[in-house]
């Protein structure tokens, strides 16, 4: 039982964390310092990424009727357009499938830590104070999605590659790539939910063949207990974002990520 309260504990985390850009990963760890499921290592480390299943599925219902090609209530024009969005998305998703599968394991075992977490909480939050005070008196040149070039949804995708390193945030990379590149909050947002869908989709089915297909039935009770708590606080979460935006920069996002990096430092100094 307590291993299902843990679960839902880290679903509600993952639901939060996953779309606002302030790193899941740095959050998952501090809260796995005092949250100890009676797993074993290997578990937990698929857990961790599966669980993104639950949040991903957030954005596929929001965002369906805008994600279809299919739609009967489109038009031929607006079924085009959905086709090419889906295009950016897989031009945008190469470079991270290429390093991810590569990779994978190397990043797991070197910098899943919390040194590198937490540098990198505090880079990427100084990175958002500048860009935003940068952006203050500058208009975004792309203001639509139908506006993005493939061009631009290739280097956001390069700035996706960065999230491999824990702590860094899929989100904030991606959203401080859109922002650096001329798009509005409001589209680098968004651009970065729909490539959540086939990265972590990807990620997920990568990690569990890994594990391999045997599973307790406690396992399977949590990892479908993480799941669906993760999707119904992502729901709320995306929402929340996207109205905050419409009226408000990432500057306080910066601001938190950085006070959250010293303070994991610090504790794993002090306690660890």
């Amino acid at each position: 039982m307590l291993n299902i309260l843990i679960a839902i504990i880290l679903g509600i985390v993952e639901g939060i964390t996953e779309w606002l850009p302030i790193s899941s990963t740095g959050h998952m760890i501090l809260v796995e310092q005092f949250l100890h499921m009676s797993v074993s290592d290997e578990f937990m480390e698929m857990f961790r990424v599966v669980i993104q299943l639950g949040a991903i599925m957030a954005v596929v219902v929001l965002y369906f009727h805008k994600l279809n090609p299919f739609s009967k209530r489109k038009t031929a024009k607006q079924r085009q357009n959905t086709l090419n969005l889906w295009s950016k998305i897989i031009v945008s998703c190469i470079p991270a499938a290429i390093i991810g599968f590569l990779f994978d394991d190397v990043l797991d075992k070197y910098l899943y830590n919390y040194v590198v977490v937490s540098i990198m909480l505090i880079v990427y939050g100084i990175a958002f104070i500048v860009i935003e005070k940068r952006n203050a008196h500058v208009r975004p040149i792309i203001t639509k999605l139908s506006e993005l070039p493939y061009t631009v949804a290739l280097y956001i995708g390069l700035f996706q590659v960065l999230a491999m390193i824990p702590g860094t945030s899929r989100s904030g990379a991606t959203i401080l790539g859109g922002l650096l590149l001329g798009t509005s909050r409001y589209v680098a947002a968004e651009f970065t939910f729909y490539l959540a869908i086939p990265v972590m989709f990807g990620a997920s089915a990568l990690k569990m063949i890994k594990f391999g297909l045997h599973y307790s039935a406690m396992e399977v009770a949590i990892l479908i207990t993480g799941c669906l708590v993760a999707f119904f606080v992502s729901v709320f979460a995306i929402k929340f974002l996207m109205s905050y935006i419409k009226k408000h920069d990432f500057k306080v996002f910066g601001y938190y990520r950085i006070a959250l990096g010293v303070l994991v430092l610090l504790y794993f100094i002090i306690w660890g």
